[in-house]
């Protein structure tokens, strides 16, 4: 069996394909998850990655030696094994490593009600129990369920299908799970689909589904201004996350989609509590204050923002990196329902994307940079002391923020590296602080 320190991360389990996680490995993890969830029944879904097959397989037999019964829901995106796990009642596994490279597999859980399972939440637990399996003296079944309409259903029934109008929507699936489950909702709809990559292809022939990169937008760019598109749609390889393309080939960042998803939740539910991560643009708490919303951030990453939610009772949260959780979607991220109500803002508004999005383009930020530093702690407390004089938290890293400007360092949990995101009004002065702060980080 593999190193499990190795491929237990802060929210999933992740590594090389066979090199870091193989069947062996992953059919103790089904055995330890089995155990831990201590239920007779155990959904499992996977993507279209090469070696996806066999190490579910594996794992149900894992699920099965600890005499638990596995439904099997074939190959699905991650949104769909949430929505059967809050419509089933059931804890899920999926087997996804969402915008990795080929070789990548792992594997994300959750408990039944689409609850999260992160490192706090029962990682570490599923990692101690996976380092001594054991066995059952009933051996469990296997029963193979297809969700998929059920699932359309459902999102559709979150929003007004009624009011969306006739749009062109180019979509990039990236030869991810978003070629099979897009089509089972928008086909229902009035729209004009123009599909790019719709071939379940875990080789990613054509570009890496990995959406929040611009390189990997420029196919969709060409096809929405080659098709006169009203939007384009970009999915990651299990299609849980969705980034925007306007009608003029303009990128839209996870910031302004939560903004623009915000205001409308706000419109049918005055008042309501909206959750943003400590990343996302100033322009998101300001939207949902002039909407009469509750702004609340929180720590980046979905464990963390389910738990929020569940707390406050938010209708609605988003994140930069374009992850999207809704109340009524048993509080799971799902990139298709955040398109869908931006389809419908759209519709209902009889508005362009760009210009929907005008009023909310008010500030320039520099993306997230990543730097190799020797001692994480040390390089966020030298910043600390250089920025003293702005409002500073420590909610999750180092937020300090100015009038015109703010910024974020966060260490990451898995590589020796700092996070840092900028935001300030207008690009001269982004680029000064960027620079200062880049400066102070390398030299360490």
């Amino acid at each position: 069996m593999k190193e499990l320190d190795k491929i237990f991360k802060a929210y999933d389990v992740r590594g090389v394909y066979p090199d870091d996680i193989d069947e062996d490995t992953v059919r103790a993890i089904g055995n330890a998850f089995a155990r831990f969830v201590d239920v007779p029944r155990v959904l499992v879904g996977h993507d279209m990655r090469v070696s996806a097959e066999s190490l579910t397989e594996a794992f149900i037999a894992g699920v099965n030696e600890a005499g638990a019964d596995a439904i099997e829901l074939g190959l699905v995106s991650t949104d769909l094994v949430y929505f059967a796990a809050g419509d089933l009642g059931l804890p899920g596994a999926m087997f996804t490593a969402s915008h990795n490279p080929a070789r990548y597999n792992g594997i994300k859980f959750c408990r039944a009600g689409a609850a999260p399972v992160g490192e706090e939440t029962g990682l570490l637990a599923i990692k101690e129990l996976a380092a001594s399996p054991s066995s059952a003296e009933r051996r469990g079944s296997v029963e193979h369920t297809d969700m998929l309409a059920a699932f359309a259903d459902h999102l559709l029934r979150l929003v007004h299908p009624e009011a969306m109008r006739p749009l062109t929507v180019a979509v990039d699936a990236a030869n991810g799970m978003g070629g099979k489950v897009v089509p089972a909702v928008l086909d229902r709809l009035p729209f004009k689909v123009i599909p790019l990559y719709f071939e379940l292809d875990g080789t990613f022939p054509n570009h890496p589904a990995d959406p929040i990169q611009p390189s990997n937008l420029v196919d969709l760019q060409r096809a929405v201004l080659d098709n006169d598109a009203d939007i384009g749609l970009a999915f990651d390889g299990d299609a849980d996350r969705v980034f925007l393309v306007d009608e003029k080939a303009q990128p839209v960042s996870g910031s302004l989609t939560t903004a623009l998803v915000a205001k409308r939740i706000l419109e049918a539910e005055p008042g309501a509590t909206i959750i943003h991560n400590v990343i996302c643009s100033r322009v998101v708490r300001e939207v949902i204050a002039e909407n009469g919303g509750e702004a609340v951030r929180s720590r980046v990453g979905h464990s963390f923002i389910k738990e929020l939610m569940a707390s406050t009772g938010a209708a609605f949260a988003g994140e930069h990196s374009g992850h999207y959780y809704f109340r009524d979607n048993y509080r799971a991220d799902s990139g298709l329902l955040a398109a869908l109500y931006v389809l419908e803002t759209m519709s209902v508004e009889d508005k362009t994307l760009s210009a929907l999005l005008e009023p909310l383009r008010r500030y320039a930020d520099s993306g997230e940079i990543n730097i190799e530093v020797g001692d994480q702690h040390a390089v966020i407390e030298k910043i600390a002391d250089a920025f003293a004089d702005g409002s500073a938290d420590r909610l999750d890293g180092l937020t300090v923020e100015y009038d015109d400007w703010w910024f974020n360092v966060r260490p990451s949990n898995t590589e020796p590296l700092l996070r840092l995101n900028v935001e300030a009004k207008d690009e001269p002065l982004l680029e000064a602080k960027t620079a200062e702060l880049v400066a102070l980080m390398k030299e360490g």
